[in-house]
Order: C-alpha cells, then sequence, then structure tokens
C-alpha cells in the first residue's frame, strides 16, 4: 500500500476552515498546566471540527512556541479564548446555553460507551490539570460528567490523550 500524500488528503486551506461548520462544542481547559498538551488540544480540536477552545486559570495562550511544537500551526485554525478563572468561563458558556460536563471521574458520571450526545445541544467539556483534574469548585456546578472506561492499574490517562478520546466519541456521534 501506498501512504497518501499531504496534497492527496483534500484539507481545507486555513481560509477555507473558517467558514466550516463546526461542532457546537467548546473544550475548556481548567488549570492545564503543559504548553504541549495545550497545543495537543488545538491539534485535536482541529482534526474533528470543534467550534473553540477556552483557555484558563494557568493555561497557556497563543502565541507560544511550546503550544505550537505540538498544535503544529492549528492554534490558527482552532477559535479560542482566555478567561482568568474556569468559573468565570463556566457562567458565560452557561449563559449561552452550553451544557457543562466535565471529562472526570466524579460520583455519578456517565461512563463514554454509555453517553448519547443529542444533534440538538451545544456542550462545554472541562478538561483539568495534569495532577488534581477538573477544580472540585468547578465539578460542583457542571451538569454532567464523562468518564472513560479503563481496565489498567494507572486510574488517568494523559488529559490531551483524554480529549482525543473524548473529541473523538462526539465527533463520532454529532458528525453527520
Amino acid at each position: 500500500m501506498r501512504k497518501l500524500l499531504n496534497e492527496e488528503l483534500g484539507r481545507p486551506t486555513l481560509e477555507e476552515c473558517a467558514t466550516l461548520a463546526k461542532l457546537p462544542i467548546v473544550v475548556v481547559l481548567d488549570n492545564v498546566r503543559s504548553a504541549q498538551n495545550v497545543g495537543s488540544f488545538f491539534r485535536t480540536a482541529d482534526a474533528f471540527g470543534i467550534e473553540r477552545i477556552a483557555l484558563c486559570g494557568i493555561s497557556s495562550t497563543p502565541p507560544n512556541r511550546e503550544i505550537h511544537k505540538t498544535a503544529l500551526g492549528s492554534e490558527l485554525s482552532v477559535a479560542w479564548s482566555y478567561h482568568a478563572t474556569t468559573m468565570e468561563c463556566v457562567e458565560a458558556l452557561r449563559a449561552e446555553g452550553y451544557e457543562i460536563l466535565a471529562i472526570e471521574q466524579i460520583e455519578d458520571a456517565t461512563m463514554l460507551d454509555s453517553f448519547e450526545a443529542q444533534i440538538d445541544k451545544k456542550y462545554a467539556l472541562i478538561f483539568g490539570n495534569e495532577v488534581d483534574g477538573v477544580d472540585q469548585a468547578v465539578a460542583d456546578v457542571v451538569d454532567g460528567a464523562i468518564e472513560i472506561p479503563q481496565v489498567g492499574i494507572k486510574h488517568s490517562l494523559n488529559v490531551s490523550v483524554s480529549a482525543g478520546v473524548i473529541m473523538w466519541e462526539l465527533f463520532r456521534q454529532l458528525h453527520r
């Protein structure tokens, strides 16, 4: 089998990308400390047509060399905003009609393989800090939570890996 060349993939230009329909999903980064993880979020959000990324607290913002290392230019194709606190961001998204979901191991979380995305809803997906996860004060005000089923000895995935799993599943369900 022959690998396809980039030119054969039919990807849109940066200008064309700006006009494409996006999934009604905002990815919220709750104090994600690694700029390279932030860059991975941009790259994954670009791949799955996510509406925008909300960077909160200590999360790095473009332009940033470390973000660019993993984003590879997708920080230019995905809309983003910055919020001093995640709570401020959550309040704004709730006012815009988003269902607020923590991606976290929380009591009564819905396992990802049981989650059914609704085509008529807008979702805000909160991903937490690499060590502490989603802040408890934020977890206290979410509408729900999604947990990724796991069977290994470790209790978590890297936050950017979790993002890929979650964004793929919602893309699979919502992209028609």
